[in-house]
């Protein structure tokens, strides 16, 4: 398998989870900085022009979650999706909602032409995204009140994901360390080493 991906981009959560599998993978950097992922080489690669991609077999798999269900299914020997059908519905819950937040919310800051073509009401757009961000991310904060991690007390595709968003909120200059329950969790995932492998790979800090 090979994991298209741009460091500390949402491709971090699928490159923690190949890293999990402890299985052979590839990786290309494809920069969302420069305007690789607009090229025309990686259109044809995905025609929507984001990271991350897995190419499994020649098969172009995209969309973070997506990635991530697919391959918690293909090797259930390591466990990265509970038993249960109600853990295994608990942890899509999670990633649809941190997907929208991503879509929705983080663009409000980080990709703001997708909302208008004026940019006048650019800065009315990026405040409103910056109140839209501290309300999901104390919702998030209340949720893993009293959790080792997303679902029950097992570690699941969630987590990496969650660190991601982690990491954007510091990025985007919020004080993370206030959100107490998700800081616990962000540490307890920088303990693991597949987290501190892709960590080294990609040259990125969860805390800047």
């Amino acid at each position: 398998m090979k994991l298209y991906y741009s460091p500390g981009s949402c491709s971090l959560a699928p490159h923690i989870v190949l890293e999990e599998l402890n299985i052979p993978y590839d990786t290309l950097l494809i920069s969302t900085m420069d305007g690789s992922t607009s090229s025309a080489e990686h259109l044809q690669i995905n025609p929507k022009g984001r990271v991350p991609v897995l190419d499994v077999d020649g098969e172009m798999m995209t969309e973070a979650a997506a990635i991530m269900l697919y391959l918690a299914l293909q090797y259930p020997d390591v466990s990265l999706l509970p038993s249960s059908t109600i853990g295994t519905a608990r942890t899509v819950e999670w990633m649809n909602w941190l997907s929208s937040i991503h879509a929705s919310i983080i663009a409000q800051n980080w990709r703001t032409e997708r909302f208008t073509d004026d940019e006048r009401a650019y800065p009315g757009i990026r405040d409103k995204g910056m109140l839209n961000l501290q309300a999901a991310y104390c919702q998030i904060e209340v949720k893993l009140a009293h959790k080792t991690w997303a679902v029950a007390e097992q570690y699941s595709i969630a987590d990496p994901y969650l660190l991601v968003l982690f990491r954007w909120g510091n990025r985007l200059g919020l004080d993370m360390r206030s959100y107490k329950n998700w800081t616990l969790h962000a540490k307890r995932m920088e303990q693991r080493s597949a987290v501190q492998m892709v960590l080294q790979k990609e040259g990125i800090s969860i805390w800047q």
